[in-house]
């Protein structure tokens, strides 16, 4: 299992605030607007800029709660939900309340559900331009992001190991504000990744806003840090600012918001990427020391 990189080794990490990052960050949006992009859409550039474009599916995964779908809309520029709702993938047609699919996103269900709902997959692309610190090259990252609702994982057998198969980075979710979240996370890792060890792995704590009411101290964090050798990041989960008319969500604002999930995600695959085809070493990263609790500072 391959160390991660040192935040920025390979990713520069304010480029997007640069004069040169606007002008690529202004092709993933719309009059200051986040543009939303199917599966099969990408950003459309001008015929003098050609980049390479690397995608990667990325499995959200984490408790009931702890804000897997907020964090998969802030990061597509889409409005965090103010309540929690498990995500059940979509609504069957005819179904009491449908309303239009929303764009970029694609939904995947089981059969036999009832009352017309239909348990399945949330799948949302985003688009997010970088530069590599070796080659001063950019490079157009895409997204793929799975959020999958926790009832559906324990109903459906076949859910995880379709969220699992060929996933290039795991994200593991807890909330500062849910302590049983931030326990769970062992157990996340063993039942999500245990037989995926070359996978990017990375830990998101949510609810950062909210942390004059943690329940998760800074010091066990640094013992699950210290112990596994994960990057962990914090992240909001409050409305993102709007723009003057008081209702469309600042683009501008809300990626640079981002900007260091997004960043971290493309540095660790890119260093992985790298790795993985004999471009870089391979440090090996030291296993937990042992199975059980982490507020010891044992995973």
């Amino acid at each position: 299992m391959a160390r991660p990189p040192a935040p920025g080794s390979a990713i520069v990490p304010d480029w997007h605030e640069s004069p040169e990052g606007k002008e690529f960050l202004a092709c993933v949006l719309r009059r200051s607007r986040r543009r939303l992009f199917g599966l099969l859409e990408r950003p459309v550039l001008p015929p003098s800029v050609a980049i390479d474009t690397a995608s990667y599916k990325v499995f959200v995964s984490g408790k009931s709660g702890v804000g897997k779908t907020a964090l998969v809309a802030k990061l597509a520029g889409l409005e965090v939900p103010t309540a929690h709702h498990e995500t059940i993938g979509c609504t069957a047609p005819g179904a009491p309340g449908v309303g239009p699919v929303q764009a970029g996103t694609l939904l995947r269900h089981s059969q036999g559900s009832q009352a017309g709902i239909l348990p399945g997959i949330q799948t949302t692309v985003v688009f997010w331009p970088a530069k590599l610190q070796a080659s001063d090259r950019v490079v157009m990252f895409r997204f793929e992001f799975w959020d999958c609702g926790e009832a559906a994982l324990r109903k459906f057998d076949h859910m995880l190991p379709a969220c699992k198969e060929n996933t290039d980075a795991f994200l593991f979710l807890f909330s500062f504000t849910d302590r049983a979240s931030f326990e769970d996370l062992p157990g996340q890792l063993a039942r999500v990744a245990g037989e995926a060890p070359a996978v990017v792995r990375m830990v998101i704590g949510s609810k950062f806003d909210q942390y004059m009411h943690t329940d998760v101290p800074e010091r066990d964090l640094t013992a699950f840090r210290q112990a596994w050798e994960l990057p962990l990041l914090r992240v909001k989960s409050v409305p993102g600012r709007r723009l003057a008319d008081g209702r469309t969500l600042d683009g501008w604002a809300g990626l640079a918001d981002v900007a260091h999930v997004l960043n971290g995600l493309a540095e660790q695959l890119w260093h992985q990427d790298q790795v993985a085809a004999g471009l870089l070493p391979n440090p090996q990263r030291a296993p937990p020391a042992e199975e059980g609790g982490i507020t010891s500072g044992h995973p």
